[in-house]
């Protein structure tokens, strides 16, 4: 199905609570597919992912004809709002191959910057796919001492099988890469078309920064 298909088939938007009807499909195959990977995610219900999406802090991809979840991801900040992470992604089966990962990431990226000016963005990975699309928007690896020292987003790490090496290493390192972007001093990148881009900005415009927010948002 997805030889077919283009990223002009799918709409990639800032969720709503018009989208929360998709939350648990969402979160039945982050599990899905962290169990073929055999790894571990900071686990997430899908009251959580509904509610993301309902504060307008995720990113879907929905199917323009079918109107089926397509990708996600989400925004989480830590260190009262100094810190930023785009959690969670995840492409439906049917979809993958198509880009929806880097329209996902590049809008949440952009979505971020937007939300919590200054913050910083940052990100733990073992997929190269994931470190490929981060270096192409401006991201770069760093060591974890220079990632949010908040004890909240560690706590995440523990559903992970490589657990126990973080311990070990007491936070030092990992099997994950840290990659970092400092908007003080990196520069955007990107290696989308322009009309690609105008389409992932258009509705980013309209957003308002947040003032505030909470240790864990």
């Amino acid at each position: 199905m997805s030889e077919k298909m283009t990223i002009a088939d799918f709409d990639v938007v800032i969720g709503t609570a018009q989208h929360a009807a998709h939350a648990a499909a969402i979160v039945e195959e982050m599990a899905e597919s962290a169990k073929a990977r055999g790894t571990g995610i900071a686990r997430r219900t899908p009251d959580y992912v509904a509610g993301k999406l309902a504060e307008g802090k995720g990113v879907i991809a929905i199917h323009r004809e079918t109107g089926e979840w397509a990708g996600f991801t989400y925004i989480e900040t830590w260190g009262h709002g100094r810190y930023v992470a785009n959690s969670g992604l995840i492409i439906n089966p049917r979809f993958r191959m198509i880009g929806l990962a880097r329209a996902i990431k590049t809008k949440a990226f952009f979505l971020s910057l937007k939300l919590f000016p200054g913050a910083k963005l940052f990100g733990l990975t073992t997929g190269l796919a994931v470190m490929k699309i981060n270096s192409r928007l401006g991201y770069r690896p760093v060591p974890f001492a220079e990632l949010t020292d908040d004890d909240a987003f560690w706590e995440g790490c523990k559903s992970c099988v490589n657990f126990p090496i973080l311990e070990m290493k007491e936070r030092r390192n990992c099997l994950c890469t840290a990659m970092l972007f400092d908007p003080d001093v990196d520069y955007v990148q990107t290696s989308m078309k322009a009309s690609e881009l105008f389409n992932i900005m258009e509705d980013i415009s309209k957003v308002k920064p947040k003032n505030g927010c909470d240790q864990k948002s």
